[in-house]
């Protein structure tokens, strides 16, 4: 899909708040709030978009525990991986994973409640994935920065 400008800077404005009304959107790009309706809903409909959420104060919600792990399979056959790959897709508390070059294989952003849910949680992993060979975890001990963002350029060519 080409992102024009006005799209493109939208797309920057949702992302920093998505409850900004199409009013107050329209202010911001120099369109009518109508316009600005008509193009979230095609970026919506085109993918560009692909959902909204809450972003939490994990203060306020318990304070979980967040780990960076990184994991290397014993065997890259795609079988294997498209398994593991669904297996942390739908794990709740894996809230990130890469695929990456490098000595491991996988890069993850978990958050669990404490060390004792990390702990069986990557019990469980290793018991339901034969194929993971090994894993090494980081402890975060604050949260300096979070957010999943991609800064769109805006003055791109049409």
């Amino acid at each position: 899909m080409k992102l024009d400008r006005f799209d493109r800077r939208l797309l920057n404005l949702v992302q920093d708040d998505a409850d900004q009304t199409a009013e107050r959107l329209a202010e911001q790009v120099a369109l009518s709030p109508s316009a600005i309706q008509r193009r979230l809903r095609r970026l919506r409909e085109a993918g560009v978009i692909q959902r909204h959420a809450a972003v939490l104060d994990p203060r306020q919600v318990g304070k979980p525990t967040f780990f960076l792990v990184s994991l290397q399979v014993e065997r890259e056959r795609p079988e294997l991986l498209a398994q593991l790959r669904r297996w942390l897709a739908e794990c709740a508390q894996v809230q990130q994973a890469f695929y990456v070059t490098g000595e491991a294989d996988f890069v993850l952003v978990v958050a669990t409640p404490d060390t004792e849910a990390f702990d069986a949680l990557m019990l469980r992993l290793v018991a339901e994935n034969p194929n993971v060979r090994r894993f090494t975890t980081n402890v975060a001990l604050s949260l300096v920065k979070r957010g999943l963002a991609i800064a769109v350029a805006e003055d791109a060519d049409d």
